[in-house]
């Protein structure tokens, strides 16, 4: 809390002290303590009085947000500050343009700064060597965080965490490398990948654990006496789509450790972004999820469904069926027939968008339903009694293409990533030019938000042609995953969401043509993990 401002505007002599993490492990005499002790000393030595503490525990010199900091800026900005006292210039931060600038408003204000340790006061008149110091401190910074990356770096290289942070559904072994089940969560997680798979979405799927009271995760941890950062929701038992969504996006449930997950380009800021350098040590603790099941999660995911305005439920087929002209997604549409029975249909989003892109490609939702089904029935008793022949008739297929996409994908990879460090090359040319005054701020701020969309946009290109890539590479023990289907679903009659949801991966919908007044129409279905397979 601010303290109070009195009707005779007493000013007050603050005693400023900060500590970061780094600091701490270098020198165990800048602790807060030692801190407050050594100005408060001083203070009553010099004759200061009205002395208000103010500190900034466990806050990085390069951060500009701490709250004590913030708290004087306040006073300072009121006229309630006569003089701040504080040990060293670094104390005040470790960036020597933004110390510049705070020093030039204590000078424009006439207020007195003090550094101790280093015979600073402006009451003297101004110290030469202050910049000199100011710069060093800026580069202790970038060379203490230099050192921690460098640190980092090494142990995520050798399959060690840096971060304690652990996914719902998992517990701290006692050495904190290694990961155990938390019993009790597993099969809460099972039971949200596997909704999924049978059309739910996450809307649907929290308000469902939610009504039966299960705890969030951050409840049961609370529970359990697990420390975790982040706020406690208000209800112990109200589950958020996000939380859902948190969850199925987790590669760790399919036992994989994944560090260096996020990244900071500059050491004065904690913003993070994504690292597409990301290391992936698999079969690292015990799985929940599988991978094949993990990845037709994510496919399905990316399927955005349209919010139904009647009760009906969603058609299953919709994001699978695809136009094999303009290689949009079908539109599912409800109408009318002739003899006043409702029908349900599909049609190209091109030719419904009346844009004239496209023709309609309309086909019945139950005639696609059923090609389907007797698809995934023929290709299931094929495969049963021809296992030899199937895996040589996969090998066939995906062998003689692979190599060749294979490389064209991973040149055009590497062209991404390029793109991707030039703009963030440009980025720090353009913090550098802004800190020199050489741009206006609004030319800044346009510049950097326009190279900000555009890492944005190639992180996305480059996280989708990496899967691909993957997909090319793990082509060849797809054979062996499909049969491992197939014995999962040993009888079916019906085509559930989970049984399409398994099994198909898209259906190609040609234009229907008529041949001697008998409508044609060609349709193309996509096996997971096999794709389109022409079999006797």
């Amino acid at each position: 809390m601010h303290p109070p401002i009195d009707t005779h505007k007493t000013k007050y002599t603050i005693l400023y002290s900060r500590l970061s993490k780094e600091d701490a492990r270098e020198n165990e005499s800048l602790s807060i303590e030692n801190q407050k002790q050594y100005l408060e000393e001083y203070a009553c030595k010099n004759g200061l009085t009205n002395t208000v503490h103010l500190s900034d525990d466990g806050w990085s010199g390069t951060r500009w947000d701490r709250p004590a900091f913030m708290q004087m800026m306040h006073m300072v900005e009121s006229n309630q500050v006569e003089q701040i006292c504080i040990k060293d210039m670094s104390r005040l931060g470790r960036d020597h343009l933004r110390v510049g600038l705070f020093l030039e408003e204590l000078q424009g204000k006439d207020i007195r700064l003090i550094a101790v340790s280093e015979s600073i006061d402006t009451a003297r008149g101004e110290d030469d060597f202050m910049p000199f110091r100011n710069l060093f401190s800026e580069w202790h910074a970038r060379d203490t965080s230099r050192k921690i990356r460098a640190i980092n770096e090494t142990r995520t290289k050798n399959g060690k965490r840096v971060s304690g942070a652990i996914p719902y559904g998992y517990l701290h072994s006692h050495d904190r490398q290694s990961w155990i089940l938390d019993e009790d969560t597993v099969p809460i997680i099972k039971r949200i990948f596997f909704s999924i798979l049978e059309g739910k979405g996450i809307q649907q799927i929290a308000n469902e654990l939610s009504h039966e009271n299960i705890l969030t995760p951050s409840a049961h941890w609370d529970k359990i006496g697990v420390s975790v950062p982040g706020k406690q929701a208000s209800s112990p038992t109200k589950w958020s789509p996000s939380c859902i969504a948190n969850i199925l996006k987790r590669e760790e449930y399919m036992g994989w450790k994944v560090l260096n997950k996020t990244i900071s380009y500059s050491y004065k800021t904690k913003k993070r972004e994504k690292n597409l350098d990301m290391l992936i040590f698999k079969d690292s603790h015990p799985s929940i999820i599988e991978e094949e099941l993990f990845k037709n999660v994510q496919r399905l995911r990316k399927t955005k469904r349209r919010q139904s305005t009647t009760s009906d439920p969603k058609n299953p087929l919709t994001g699978m069926l695809f136009c094999a002209d303009c290689n949009s997604k079908m539109y599912h549409k409800k109408s009318k027939s002739n003899d006043s029975q409702p029908s349900s249909e599909y049609v190209c989003t091109s030719y419904r968008s009346s844009s004239s892109a496209c023709t309609i490609h309309y086909i019945r939702a139950k005639a696609a339903e059923e090609l389907i089904l007797d698809t995934i029935k023929h290709t299931c008793y094929y495969v049963k009694n021809n296992k030899a022949e199937f895996l040589k008739r996969v090998q066939e297929i995906t062998s003689a293409s692979r190599e060749t996409e294979i490389n064209e994908s991973n040149n055009k990879l590497l062209r991404l990533k390029l793109r991707y460090e030039g703009q963030y090359e440009q980025i720090k040319k353009l913090y550098e030019a802004y800190a020199l005054d050489k741009i206006p701020e609004y030319h800044f701020s346009n510049l950097l938000m326009e190279y900000e969309n555009n890492i944005k946009i190639l992180e996305d290109e480059i996280i989708h042609l990496q899967s691909k890539i993957n997909t090319h590479i793990n082509k060849s023990t797809k054979a062996e995953t499909f049969i491992d289907l197939i014995n999962r679903h040993t009888q079916f009659t019906t085509l559930t969401a989970p049984v399409l949801n398994d099994f198909i991966e898209k259906v190609i919908v040609h234009e229907a043509v008529y041949i001697n007044g008998k409508r044609n129409q060609q349709i193309d279905i996509y096996l997971n993990y096999i794709g389109r397979l022409e079999l006797p």
